[in-house]
Parts: structure tokens; sequence; C-alpha cells
């Protein structure tokens, strides 16, 4: 058994500073020693998946980030893992539990998952040892985490097992306190009025959006095709997977970069299918996350297949979500107004209703998933 404070402290050392991630009981001694050092940071993400995100986007920063998740959440951490952080080569540290291990007795949820938890990881090309129980090896594991990472660019896992940190009391309320009555809420509706185009609402956004000073993050799907087809520049950053994940990466990244200002592209069936992300963003984003949802009501790229999202008042989910502004409507002014409003500590979130379709031969980028990421990087000055 180790205490906390020898990992941390000696994680810290090599430039772990931010910690995301979903409490298991196996990992509380650590968790609470993280969250009661202010110079430490501690993301708490509503899934697995997002935690993952948020710490690839800190690492696209410039600030390398340690999850932390029990062995069931890798079933929410697999898309992420197998479609972005592969794929882009972003290099995360991980620790994951080992409930329902085959020599401890544990609930009967955790049985499957205790057997095929280390097979799961070397199916998806994960690299994995047991997290050290004793002080004398911690240096040499994470030696051996942080030669592989930075050699192949990809994460490297952790698996813990039961008892090996001593308690660590929590002294700290982790949580910063928001106000969602401070929201600012504006409208911009027109029943006669036609649906703006996704390219009309992109067009907007990239005029907001100088390269020096911004990151334009889109979503996967048509949303980074038209991005890319308007124009390539190197603050565009293309989500090719990990549907859903581009608003956790954005949080992520605008943490790690107070000085950009970090646009995320949503869409309506990305935002729904991990919405509790928008709950994570409003707590922990600051005034330079600029969230922008573009709804058309459809999966575009796969047949138009309707969403939920007309029964949906997004803007009303941001605002109770303690988002600083938010806007939504059917004109482009929603788009003006998120750029051009009045300042706001925490981020601000636009939920603009456009019509579906786009151009006619639509491109794919022709720049890699890992080419965009070193422009990306390059242009911010970070490296892994």
């Amino acid at each position: 058994m180790i205490e906390a404070a020898s990992f941390v402290e000696a994680a810290r050392k090599h430039g772990f500073t931010r910690y995301t991630g979903v409490p298991c009981s196996f990992l509380t001694p650590f968790i609470n020693y993280v969250i009661n050092d202010p110079t430490l940071s501690y993301i708490s993400s509503a899934n697995e998946g997002d935690a993952l995100a948020t710490a690839a986007g800190c690492a696209i920063g410039g600030q390398r980030a340690v999850v932390m998740m029990q062995n069931s959440g890798l079933g929410n951490a697999v898309s992420p893992l197998t479609s972005l952080t592969w794929v882009f080569r972003i290099p995360v540290l991980l620790i994951v539990t080992h409930r329902g291990a085959p020599d401890i007795h544990d609930e009967p949820q955790h049985e499957l998952m205790g057997r095929i938890t280390t097979q799961m990881l070397d199916t998806i090309q994960t690299p994995w040892e047991y997290f050290p129980d004793r002080e004398s090896e911690i240096d040499t594991v994470l030696s051996r985490a942080i030669a592989y990472m930075q050699r192949e660019q990809r994460p490297y896992a952790l698996v813990m097992k039961k008892g090996t940190v001593a308690p660590h009391a929590l002294r700290r309320d982790p949580v910063p306190a928001k106000n969602n009555q401070a929201t600012i809420r504006q409208d911009h509706f027109s029943a006669a009025a036609p649906l703006p185009s996704r390219g009309e609402a992109l067009e907007r956004v990239m005029r907001h959006c100088p390269e020096a000073d911004s990151v334009i993050i889109a979503s996967t799907g048509f949303t980074g095709r038209e991005l890319y087809a308007a124009a390539d520049r190197r603050n565009h950053f293309y989500m090719v997977g990990s549907m859903g994940c581009a608003s956790s990466l954005g949080l992520g990244l605008a943490l790690a970069r107070p000085d950009r200002r970090i646009v995320i592209l949503d869409g309506d069936g990305a935002a729904l299918m991990r919405l509790g992300n928008l709950a994570t963003i409003g707590t922990y984003g600051g005034g330079n996350l600029y969230h922008v949802l573009l709804d058309n009501g459809v999966h575009d790229s796969t047949g138009a297949q309707a969403t939920v999202s007309s029964n949906i008042d997004f803007a009303a989910i941001a605002a109770a979500c303690s988002y600083g502004m938010t806007l939504a409507g059917n004109q482009l002014e929603v788009i003006e107004d998120l750029f051009s409003g009045p300042g706001s500590a925490g981020p601000r979130f636009a939920h603009l209703r456009n019509a579906p379709g786009t151009i006619a031969n639509l491109p794919r980028p022709s720049v890699t998933p890992v080419q965009a990421l070193d422009r990306l990087m390059q242009h911010l000055g970070t490296a892994f």
C-alpha cells in the first residue's frame, strides 16, 4: 500500500497537474488528495468518455493529464479511446480500478468486467500494467508509462487493485459554486424568415475567429467537413470520430489555454449523445469557451434520420447548467450576439436551428487527423 501523496507528487514532477474522472471507492484517497490541493485540478466529469476527452483537450493545450475511472467505465470510454486518442495520437495517463478481479469477492455487476478488464485494454491496443503498490516502484512505473506516451503518443493505463492506496480524508469542496440565475438569456426566432444553412452559420463563426487567438473544434460528420470546405486553417480541428466528445475536448483545451478563444461547433445529435457534459462545462468552463449548437433536427450524414431536438430547449438546459450566456433562435443574429454580446465570466452557449442538408460534392479533409493535430499544436506552441 502507498500514500496518495507519493504517487501524485511523483507525477507532478513529470508535469501531471490536471485530473479528470468519475469516482470509484478504490480511487477515493487518490481523488481526495488531488481535490485537497488547490495547485492541482480535478474535473468531475459526467461520464468516463467525457473525462477522457477533457483530458485529451488539456494535453493538446500543453498540460499533461490523468484520467481516473472504475473499470465499468471503460465501456463509456471505448469510443474516445478508439476514435479520438488512438486516431489523433493523444497521450493521456489512465488509472482504471479493477473491481470484480477474479481473486476478490465483489458485487455481481462487477463480475464480468472484472474478468475482462485487461483483455479489453489489450483489445483496444491500450498498453497497461498494475498501479504500483509499493513506493519504491512508483518512479519506475511512471517512467515506463511516460516513455511509451512520448514515443507512441497514445494513452497508457495503470490498473489499480483494491487497497492499493491508503485512506486520505477529503477536506475541501471540489466544485466551484455557480449561480444559474445570473445567466444572460437572449432569443432570435422568426416564423417568417427561412432557416439559415449550416454553411452560412459557419461563415459567421469564422468571421469572429481569427487564427491568431482562437481555435474552432468541429463535431464529427458534415459539420467538420463543411468547415473544411469553407476554409482549411491552422486553428481548425476536425473531429472525425468520438461523436459527442467535441464539447468535452473543447472544455479541456479551454482550461489549458485561457489565452485563446475556444469555439465548439456541436450538432444536435452529438449534443444529445453526451448531454451531461453541458453540466460539466457550466461548472468548470470559463469565459473563453464558446459553445455553438447547430441544430438541423436530423442525423444529416447518415441519411437525415430525425433526432428528438425539436422537443428540446437546449438554451434552457445550458442556462440551468450555469453557462454565463445562452442564446437561441433560427436567425444568424444568434451567432453575432454570441461573440459581440456583453462579457461573461462563464462559458457562452448559442442554439441555432438551421436547415438540414449540405453543399454538393462535400469534400472530406485531405489533412490526416495526425496532421491536423500537429498543425494545431504548432499553432498553439504546445507539445506532448
